[in-house]
């Protein structure tokens, strides 16, 4: 029932926007954009943290108009940076934790735009960079780490800030190319072709970039310092060749193929894998 009751759902928004577009061209592409953008979950409430999250020292940073939240597990000079995904928050890095912590380093999370803690509503690759920007530039990490949409914004960012603090980057079931994501969007809602034109000006404008040419793997591209990519190939969500693209394209980068762990990718070799990592 519930899939049908989504699929109608869907269907009736698609249709909406479709008529919309034939009307009022530039309300209809702000609406989709919206639609899209905007994370229907993902939010926290400070007076009611997750347990994990309890008692952890916050410290908040002023980005533009906005702010970004971040969580800091105090230990040596070395900082790690953890970057979440799409409609999640801090609290999904719970079991990879305790295996970055044996070394000692000082642990970082932020929250996306919109998600967590952190203000803003809108999210996309390129403010999510801003924000990785401003927690960086206070923090000054050695390491990324960044799952999902995360990782794609992690690896857009250090393809255009080039910090020089960042000596390596974890990758974990990263998205390639952003226009496949939005020809999903697209799919899902069933919308026409001139509303999907409207929408892809959209995100151009709102990308500084040609959506078809907003890929990671062109900014990995640009990336020297030492990469680990790891995706599972039965990942529902992005797919196993999207890793494979970002992999071929980051010359000084690892892929590591994982089964039966989907995009979420907890489990405990991984974690020890990033270890290696980081140790190497």
């Amino acid at each position: 029932m519930k899939k049908i009751n989504y699929f109608l759902l869907t269907k009736s928004i698609g249709f909406g926007l479709n008529v919309l577009s034939y009307l009022q061209r530039e309300r209809a592409s702000q609406i989709a954009y919206q639609l899209f953008s905007k994370p229907r979950k993902g939010k926290l409430v400070k007076e009611n943290l997750p347990y994990f999250l309890q008692n952890i020292p916050l410290q908040r940073l002023s980005v533009e108009a906005e702010h970004v939240e971040t969580y800091i597990w105090k230990g040596n000079k070395n900082v790690i940076l953890l970057v979440h995904g799409w409609e999640s928050n801090t609290s999904r890095w719970e079991k990879l934790l305790p295996y970055l912590q044996q070394a000692g380093s000082t642990i970082v999370a932020l929250d996306a735009p919109g998600h967590g803690l952190s203000g803003g509503t809108e999210f996309n690759v390129v403010k999510y960079a801003t924000y990785i920007q401003t927690v960086v530039r206070e923090f000054k990490p050695s390491v990324l780490i960044g799952h999902s949409i995360g990782g794609a914004a992690c690896i857009y960012f250090q393809s255009q800030y080039r910090n020089e603090h960042i000596q390596k980057m974890v990758i974990l079931g990263a998205p390639a190319d952003y226009d496949i994501i939005v020809e999903n969007y697209v799919n899902l809602l069933r919308l026409n072709n001139r509303m999907k034109n409207l929408l892809h000006t959209k995100f151009s404008e709102k990308l500084n970039a040609e959506i078809n040419q907003f890929s990671m793997a062109t900014f990995a591209k640009e990336i020297e310092i030492p990469g680990l990519i790891i995706h599972d190939v039965d990942d529902e969500i992005v797919k196993f060749a999207e890793g494979q693209k970002i992999s071929n394209a980051w010359q000084n980068t690892e892929l590591i193929q994982t089964k039966g762990l989907g995009h979420s990718l907890h489990d405990q070799n991984v974690y020890e894998k990033i270890v290696d990592f980081l140790k190497s």
